[in-house]
């Protein structure tokens, strides 16, 4: 954002900087708001599992999103409570979770060192590299005009990235393009993770609608897509090869380059119905 358009109170989530620089070709000097990074830590039933750097804000969300899209719980039933913790080198989320959710979460623990939001760090061998997805048991369809609408108005839903130019966004969306939801962070997967979580916490219908992202979509988005149970994602940038893979195996469609009334469909046509003439 521009310094001298700072807001008089920061959102959650950011804070207000000196500043300095050069516009039109002037000096300045001025007070900017920019989105905060720091280290959240997921602790399960006392555990420590994850370490992410994440935006501080909607972490309740965050912390659900990633249980379900992470495999550790199944459904927001098995979380028996959280807890927000702050301490000098950042934040803890502590969860407490079904006891046969820990017992699988340490079996996973045995075998594999660990994961992060981005992707690989911790795998032990090629084989965990990508993690198997099941293909999605639904038929859901929505119209490419619904798709688009929706990230038409996620551009204006982004509070954070208004003040900061510094955040992704992931909103859900109702069939007919209603956008229902929406939560941004500094990553792409938490944004993604904060979405997936308040719409477990709010107890919504999420399979009855569909994602659409700020950011490219990578395996792990298109990944976090399936086990949320979303038939359809949406990103404003490109696709990788393997999350099209990954859709493909995962009954997902996805699309790429949405922007204004385009987009690039690469798996699963038959999910989307298009303008007749078109």
């Amino acid at each position: 954002m521009k310094p001298d358009d700072a807001p008089l109170t920061n959102p959650p989530g950011t804070r207000s900087v000196a500043a300095s620089g050069l516009r039109r070709g002037q000096r300045f000097a001025s007070r900017d708001c920019v989105a905060e990074e720091v280290p959240v830590a997921l602790e399960y039933n006392g555990v420590s599992h994850a370490v992410m750097l994440a935006t501080p804000a909607d972490l309740e969300d965050f912390a659900m999103g990633f249980s379900l899209t992470e495999g550790i719980v199944t459904s927001a039933a098995e979380v028996y409570g959280m807890e927000v913790v702050p301490s000098c080198d950042g934040l803890t989320v502590q969860l407490e979770i079904a006891s046969s959710r820990f017992a699988a979460l340490k079996d996973r623990r045995r075998s594999m060192a660990g994961r992060t939001g981005c992707g690989l760090c911790g795998t032990e061998s090629l084989d965990q590299a990508v993690r198997p997805v099941t293909a999605l048991a639904s038929d859901a369809r929505f119209a490419a005009a619904a798709v688009t609408a929706a990230l038409q108005a996620l551009r204006g839903r982004q509070v954070l990235h208004e003040v900061t130019g510094a955040t992704h966004a992931a909103g859900w969306a109702h069939a007919d393009g209603t956008l229902a939801l929406v939560r941004e962070d500094v990553g792409r997967h938490n944004a993604l993770d904060k979405l997936v979580g308040a719409i477990a916490r709010e107890r919504l219908a999420g399979p009855e609608g569909f994602f659409v992202v700020t950011s490219r979509a990578s395996y792990e988005m298109v990944g976090k897509t399936a086990q949320a149970g979303v038939a359809l994602l949406a990103a404003v940038s490109g696709v990788t090869g393997l999350a099209i893979d990954v859709a493909q195996t995962a009954g997902v469609a996805l699309a790429g380059f949405a922007r204004g009334q385009d987009l690039t469909l690469y798996a699963h046509e038959e999910r989307l119905t298009w303008p007749e003439g078109s």
